[in-house]
């Protein structure tokens, strides 16, 4: 028998569905419309956003995956902050979509407390440790394949070697005998085929001695030099400046001449493996070098959104950002993946933590109020660095 009170929820429902439809809708046109009439900061927002939602889409499908691989029952799967847009569920998970495109999550019954048997705080803490990590580390594996397909793109590479203009009188480079002239080939036996790759493997291999090769007058040197984690300010690891060989350059803008390449599947993949060994190689040394006095520099999401109109825009034709766009979405894949395994309040590391604190004891947990008490100061204080920053890199922009 269908009452009233029936019919008039029923009608409720698909009011709201029904608006939030057509909001959805005005939404999407808008976008659409303001990103095709060239607004610049309209693309780079939307560009960001497409990027920010493949890496948090992988994120939450690794923490879902790994939650049903151990009979965890998740009431809610969400790309999106809310409030919500619309929702689907099937076998009691609630698939959602919601309006704020930043972040996402996963919503497991009994992450706090025991309630049944196939709540989070059920299991094990072995399973609870892969549920918790999988997340980040999904991030961290996810730029092999962005840096493979980005090699695989044709894309543009600069033309032309990096030859050293100057030397810091008594750095690194000038104690070890290093000359304005050389024409740099390789750093520890690694093709430095051109400027930014030359930049880019001496940083790499910062707080070491590098075996430097270079050319002068036709012979092949090779030289060790100290490449400093902790640089002095104006100066770069080795002390030198740099710039692209003669005739490398397009003399009407200044920029070097660039060929299109594309790899094979094959090597693309293990180049894609040494790219991302590579940058977490350099993301270790710019947090050890915080400690020896280099000064952090932090982005928020406008930084970066603008950073990406940047990339996005600075390609001669669409195709040609595709790759440069793949390697930024690699960066922060990458920047994602550490951040959330940090042991910090209300973060997977932090979540993580108390797990091992848990171990540590001997099996007995953490009062789980206590536990929410501590991640929700730490969502108070993370939610108030990304205003900070946020108000940072507006200011910056408005400063030029």
């Amino acid at each position: 028998m269908v009452t009233n009170e029936t019919k008039n929820s029923k009608s409720h429902l698909q009011s709201r569905l029904i608006r939030k439809l057509i909001l959805t809708s005005v939404v999407i046109v808008a976008s659409y419309w303001l990103f095709q009439s060239g607004n610049q900061i309209v693309r780079s927002a939307t560009i960001f956003l497409a990027i920010l939602s493949g890496l948090v889409f992988a994120h939450e499908l690794a923490h879902f995956l790994t939650a049903r691989l151990f009979k965890i029952k998740v009431e809610e799967f969400a790309i999106g902050m809310p409030p919500r847009l619309f929702t689907i569920n099937k076998s009691g998970t609630n698939y959602s979509i919601n309006m704020l495109p930043l972040g996402g999550y996963v919503k497991m019954e009994g992450e706090e407390a025991d309630s049944s048997p196939d709540s989070f705080a059920a299991k094990s803490a072995w399973q609870r440790l892969i549920v918790l990590s999988s997340g980040g580390l999904t991030n961290l594996v996810l730029p092999i394949i962005l840096f493979a397909i980005a090699l695989i793109v044709p894309h543009e590479v600069a033309i032309g070697r990096a030859v050293v203009a100057s030397t810091v009188p008594n750095g690194p480079a000038d104690l070890a005998g290093v000359i304005a002239g050389d024409v740099i080939q390789s750093i520890n036996d690694r093709d430095a085929v051109n400027l930014p790759e030359a930049a880019r493997l001496v940083r790499i291999y910062s707080g070491s001695n590098i075996d430097l090769t270079i050319k002068r007058e036709g012979e092949i040197l090779t030289i060790p030099v100290k490449a400093r984690r902790v640089i002095p300010a104006g100066q770069g690891p080795t002390g030198i400046t740099i710039t692209y060989q003669a005739g490398s350059i397009n003399l009407e803008d200044g920029r070097p001449f660039t060929k299109e390449v594309s790899a094979n599947p094959i090597s693309a993949i293990s180049d894609g493996f040494r790219l991302t060994q590579d940058t977490l190689l350099l993301t270790r040394n710019e947090i050890l070098g915080w400690f020896g006095g280099n000064k952090p520099e932090f982005m928020g999401p406008v930084g970066i959104a603008k950073t990406t109109g940047d990339v996005a825009t600075g390609a001669p034709t669409a195709q040609r950002a595709i790759s440069p766009l793949l390697e930024l979405a690699a960066l922060l894949s990458i920047n994602l993946g550490i951040v959330n395994l940090l042991p910090l309040p209300a973060l997977d590391g932090g979540r993580i933590l108390f797990v091992g604190i848990e171990l540590i004891r001997g099996g007995r947990r953490v009062d789980p109020r206590k536990e929410s008490l501590v991640h929700f100061f730490g969502f108070a204080a993370f939610i108030l660095l990304i205003v900070l920053m946020t108000w940072k890199d507006i200011s910056g922009i408005l400063s030029g």
